[in-house]
């Protein structure tokens, strides 16, 4: 307990004064898929300062990346801004959260290029122990090489500015009844404070869609048996499950997150099961059933945990669990 005090405190010196060693608590990958998401971090990039030159006419192209660390999703990244050293970006993101205690906010500022790889012009990271739950908090950080950086006359070099505010929000399970009930007592806060509602964002509806994939029953393909993977669809995101080769009873278990701007109460989620051939026929694929789901109930009880009958499919049924969360 001690030896992480310490190590926060170090970290809290880095953010203002050039640092001989920028040490970060990497929380393991492998602990880090287990974990369940327990709230949203709020990112709102606001702009850069001074940024190197990497073109040969003297400017840059930049965006800037963002992950947590131990973190298997995609990197978020902001537009890029052409021929720009002083860049404004304004642009707002929510990255899952699921051990704020050791979790640690990434920040790279890239220079695009059209071909080759991209040159990072600085990065800089941010202990999500920092930040006050609920509270949002404004940094403006000068951006180093590296995370291990050896301070001498090259790495010494000016790399700018990065301004941006944070704010971490923990989920909470409730219902949309509930969030109606407390809207009117909201919306006279707002009018005392007489702040927006872009500035005051924990309250927003953004919430975490979890779809559990538990398992099906009597599936099966032309042949009499099958190699069973389930797909999820959603918005135009797709999560596929494992196969499971040679099996009408295949038993899954995996859960699949998504990021949802609002309650979705207008939205419906399809949920396919399908085989795969192996072998000499491993390109082809069959339907073996599927189902609509209408995701107002989850948002109005919390979490549904129900069997659904198979569409297209003679005896089928499939095992799902979904749960929405809100900040």
């Amino acid at each position: 307990m001690i030896l992480l005090s310490e190590t926060i405190k170090r970290q809290v010196s880095s953010m203002y004064h050039w640092p001989q060693v920028l040490e970060i608590p990497i929380l393991d990958a492998s602990t880090a898929y287990v974990k369940k998401p327990v709230g949203l971090l709020h990112v709102n990039i606001i702009r850069a300062r001074n940024l190197l030159k990497k073109d040969l006419l003297g400017t840059s192209d930049p965006y800037v990346k963002l992950s947590l660390t131990g973190e298997k999703l995609p990197a978020k990244k902001t537009t890029i801004k052409k021929r720009n050293l002083n860049p404004e970006w304004n642009e707002h993101f929510k990255l899952i959260v699921k051990d704020p205690k050791s979790q640690v906010l990434q920040l790279e500022v890239f220079d695009w290029d059209k071909v080759g790889g991209h040159d990072r012009l600085g990065m800089q990271m941010i202990p999500l122990q920092k930040l006050n739950t609920g509270e949002k908090k404004a940094f403006n950080l000068d951006l180093i090489k590296n995370s291990n950086v050896v301070v001498d006359s090259v790495d010494k070099k000016k790399r700018g500015m990065l301004e941006l505010d944070l704010r971490y929000v923990p989920f909470r399970e409730e219902s949309l009844k509930s969030r109606n009930a407390n809207k009117d007592e909201y919306q006279r806060k707002e009018s005392t404070d007489e702040k927006s509602s872009e500035d005051d964002d924990f309250l927003s509806q953004a919430g975490l869609l979890s779809v559990t994939i538990q398992s099906a029953k009597d599936v099966e393909g032309k042949k009499k048996h099958s190699n069973p993977y389930a797909v999820v669809l959603l918005g135009g995101e797709k999560k596929k499950t494992k196969m499971l080769k040679k099996t009408r009873d295949p038993r899954w278990n995996e859960e699949f997150q998504f990021t949802l701007e609002e309650p979705p109460v207008k939205e419906s989620m399809r949920v396919e099961v399908m085989s795969k051939g192996t072998g000499f026929h491993f390109r082809s694929k069959e339907e073996l059933g599927h189902v609509d789901i209408n995701l107002e109930d989850v948002v109005v009880n919390g979490r549904i945990n129900q069997k659904y009958h198979l569409i297209n499919s003679r005896n089928g049924i499939i095992h799902i669990e979904i749960r929405w969360t809100t900040s």
